[in-house]
Order: C-alpha cells, then sequence, then structure tokens
C-alpha cells in the first residue's frame, strides 16, 4: 500500500476520532439526552463529512495532484476505519466500565425517543412494542451494541468514501 496513502488515512482518523471524543466528552459533561439530540447528530456528520473532504483534497495533492477512485477510497476508509475504533473504545470504556448509570439513562430516553416518534406516526401499540423490545434486547450503549454500531458505521462510512472518491479523483493524462 501506497505510504502515503496509508499516512493520510491515520492522520485523518486520529483527527476525527479525537473529534468523536471531543464531543462525547462534551455531550456527557453538558447534558446526556444531547445523545438523542437529532440534529446534534445531523451537524455531527457534516462536521465528519467536511473532515472527508479535507482528507482526500489533501490526499490528491500529496500525491502530486492526481489521485485515482481507489486511492481516493482506500485513504477514506483507513481513515474512516481509524476514527471509528477511535470513539467506539472510547465508548466502551466511559459507558461500559466508567460510568454505567449514564448508558442506562441515555437508553432510558433513546427508548421514550422512539416511542413518542412512533406515536406521533401514529404506530399501532403492537408494532411499538416490538420496537421497545428490540431496543431493550440490544441497548445501544452497551458493549455489543456499540461493536455493532461499528458496523453500521462502516457502512455509512463506506457509502460517504465511495460518493467522494468519485467527487475527488482526478486521473493523470494518457500523454
Amino acid at each position: 500500500m501506497n505510504e502515503i496513502i496509508k499516512k493520510n488515512g491515520i492522520k485523518f482518523g486520529v483527527i476525527s476520532g479525537l473529534f468523536s471524543v471531543f464531543y462525547i466528552i462534551s455531550m456527557y459533561i453538558v447534558d446526556y439526552k444531547l445523545f438523542i439530540n437529532i440534529w446534534l447528530g445531523v451537524t455531527v456528520m457534516l462536521v465528519f463529512l467536511a473532515i472527508g473532504i479535507f482528507q482526500l483534497i489533501e490526499l490528491r495533492k500529496n500525491l502530486g495532484g492526481f489521485m485515482s477512485f481507489k486511492e481516493g477510497f482506500t485513504g477514506y476508509f483507513i481513515a474512516a476505519l481509524s476514527g471509528i475504533l477511535i470513539s467506539t473504545s472510547f465508548s466502551i470504556l466511559l459507558f461500559n466500565f466508567i460510568d454505567t448509570d449514564t448508558r442506562d439513562l441515555i437508553h432510558e430516553a433513546l427508548i421514550t425517543f422512539q416511542v413518542e416518534n412512533l406515536q406521533k406516526w401514529n404506530v399501532p401499540a403492537a408494532e411499538i412494542k416490538k420496537a421497545v423490545d428490540s431496543m431493550k434486547e440490544t441497548p445501544q450503549f452497551s458493549t455489543i451494541g456499540l461493536l455493532y454500531g461499528i458496523l453500521k458505521s462502516l457502512l455509512g462510512s463506506i457509502v460517504f468514501g465511495l460518493i467522494l472518491a468519485a467527487i475527488f479523483k482526478k486521473n493523470k493524462p494518457v500523454f
């Protein structure tokens, strides 16, 4: 693997991982209910998208102004995987070893939020009960829930990575 791509991916993975740790700590300190705030989640996703854009711009520059789709996607994937692993490791430590009470509070708030939203959409009570039972089976901030979250985050990152790599690729001229 190209050393430039690897270094770029690790650098931006650490940046996104540290950003993630920072915003988790911030929400933890300010109010645990921020963990279920949709608009904050969208804002954070946009920050990660911006980090990915800056990463691919820098990668293409470091590769001499040209970057294949594969090089862009590979660099983005390394960064995404690194950042997700840093963030998840911190979350597992915080919510499963340091402060399980806050994990439980967040979990109950998520269930309440989900029930309220399903009721707004006139979802039948039996379906709401199924959704709640499913949420109780694997809490999102449990170790298993967070490890499962790695897969969901990677899938989302793959989609973003494919799109961004296609946008920022610039092939070398043939002649």
